[in-house]
């Protein structure tokens, strides 16, 4: 393990963030969530749908992620650490036992519980191996890259690279009152790396098998 994964393993062991323990504080129940994602599907429910702010990208798949990175998220929206007006205006309308709730629901949506987790994820290009080694991306996220050491990280396996390349440039701002977002791991890593090498990242991340996935409500497939 090199400086910067010993480094980042220390801080995620040490530090628990507000984050991650607001969301251990209440429990979802996934019921109760199917029945409060009316304000979720216009976006989150159609395959392929595109955001256009701050860039143009396809909005993340979200079931199957982890209930409690998924309440993380939505507290940083509604808290401001995550800047982005359509997500913080959402997010103010929730209440603690909304955004569990919401997780709950999201984290078992159209999951298999009985298959087997997912194998090391396969080698990319030589540039792509570089980078992850660089950012200490395992580390985190786990050789899958769907299994991440700390509930309250994402998978990010098979997500779609444009949303992976946004969402790291994001991580990069600091400076911009509806765009960027706060996180003092993520914020150090990003820096690294220029933008042409987030891509690289992105692209062989989101390459991958995982268990990510969009699935629409019957109404609109």
């Amino acid at each position: 393990m090199n400086p910067l994964q010993l480094f980042l393993a220390f801080l995620l062991v040490a530090s628990v963030t507000v984050s991650a323990t607001h969301a251990q504080e209440v429990q979802g129940d996934g019921l109760a969530g199917g029945k409060k994602i009316a304000m979720c599907i216009g976006c989150h429910g159609i395959l392929g749908f595109h955001a256009s702010f701050p860039e143009v990208y396809k909005v993340p798949k979200i079931s199957g992620q982890g209930a409690k990175y998924l309440s993380a998220a939505l507290t940083a929206y509604k808290r401001g650490e995550r800047k982005h007006p359509t997500m913080r205006g959402i997010t103010d309308a929730l209440t603690a036992q909304d955004i569990a709730d919401l997780a709950a629901y999201y984290s078992s949506n159209g999951v298999n519980f009985n298959l087997a987790p997912l194998a090391p994820a396969p080698t990319g290009s030589a540039k792509a191996m570089e980078l992850v080694t660089k950012g200490g991306c395992i580390t985190c996220h786990g050789d899958s890259f769907s299994k991440p050491m700390d509930p309250t990280y994402p998978k990010i396996a098979g997500q779609h690279p444009d949303y992976l390349y946004a969402a790291l440039k994001a991580y990069k701002t600091t400076d911009k009152e509806l765009i960027g977002r706060s996180h003092p791991i993520m914020g150090g890593i990003a820096k690294q790396f220029s933008n042409d090498e987030l891509r690289e990242l992105a692209n062989y991340v989101g390459s991958l098998p995982g268990d990510l996935k969009t699935i629409p409500q019957s109404w609109l497939r």
